[in-house]
């Protein structure tokens, strides 16, 4: 599933198209992608100018004039595609060809900018919701999401209170979406690689209980929170530097793949050496919580 840096690489590519720009024209060509389209869905976006596009956690956020934000997220194989008028971008050696699997293109957007923006979804896990900006809040879908790992209100002293007293692995804290907003299985391994810290860790490390003693909500950040958020920041500013992660299915809205899955430090690389300078380590794999984790046994601890 595309995780932050390929959902924030598609909000960028369809950002110069869609923002400032009317809805022309909105077609669902079918009821349902994983839920079914609101009765009201194509109405409420016909004729609205696109306000502003951004992300929060996986999901792209369309506010729109009348109030209303329209909520999109890719699922597992979905994705948009640009198509303008003159067709004079060259997207580059990984193009992605236009129509060749036209059955799939679920929803339309026809935007006053002159571009056509086709969503595409193979296995139809992707969605779409209309949802007034005044009862964000309460949306199931958005509510107890936890901080977005690139905004400033996420450092290490707030990892460590999300984490103190839990129990649970280490990587497992970093999926919990309730923790931080936007991780996924890729960034995750490579994060923990980089701060040289084993996903079995207790997620509690990450908190000193001298803090706790004197007072402090959720305790201190040890030395390993600082290095994790670190990495963090650092993993998901490169991936999106390189348009994301393209193993099966994602791809820029332009066409072209992502390159990060060429940086990888761990993932994917089951038996090769670690790349840790003076390490000599093998990278292992493992099935942790029902996900493949990847890891050097031998620096991360």
């Amino acid at each position: 599933m595309p995780e932050l840096p390929e959902v924030e690489t598609v909000r960028r590519g369809l950002q110069p198209v869609m923002e400032g720009a009317k809805i022309l024209v909105a077609e669902a060509r079918r009821p349902d992608l994983r839920f079914p389209f609101q009765p009201d869905f194509v109405a409420r976006l016909k004729g609205q100018v696109v306000t502003g596009l951004g992300r929060r956690a996986k999901y792209l956020m369309a506010d729109l004039a009348s109030g209303d934000v329209l909520l999109m997220h890719l699922g597992m194989s979905g994705s948009f595609r640009v198509i303008k008028p003159d067709n004079d971008v060259q997207p580059g050696e990984f193009h992605y060809p236009k129509g060749k699997d036209s059955a799939h293109d679920h929803v339309l957007f026809r935007m006053s900018s002159g571009a056509d923006i086709v969503f595409n979804d193979p296995r139809r896990f992707g969605y779409m919701k209309v949802i007034a900006r005044n009862a964000l809040d309460e949306e199931p879908l958005l509510r107890g999401l936890g901080p977005e790992p690139l905004g400033n209100e996420f450092d290490a002293a707030m990892l460590a209170r999300s984490c103190a007293g839990k129990t649970t692995s280490l990587k497992a804290a970093l999926l919990d979406q309730r923790v931080v907003a936007g991780l996924g299985n890729i960034y995750v391994c490579e994060a923990l690689h980089r701060s040289h810290l084993s996903p079995r860790r207790i997620a509690a490390t990450l908190s000193t209980k001298s803090g706790q003693r004197k007072g402090v909500a959720g305790g201190e950040p040890t030395d390993h929170a600082k290095r994790l958020v670190g990495a963090i920041h650092t993993v998901l500013n490169d991936a999106i530097k390189a348009g994301g992660s393209s193993l099966r299915d994602h791809r820029q809205t332009s066409g072209e793949l992502g390159y990060f899955q060429h940086s990888f430090k761990v993932y994917d690389r089951e038996g090769e050496k670690c790349t840790t300078p003076r390490c000599g380590g093998i990278i292992k794999r493992f099935v942790q919580n029902g996900r493949s984790t990847f890891w050097c046994p031998k620096c991360q601890k």
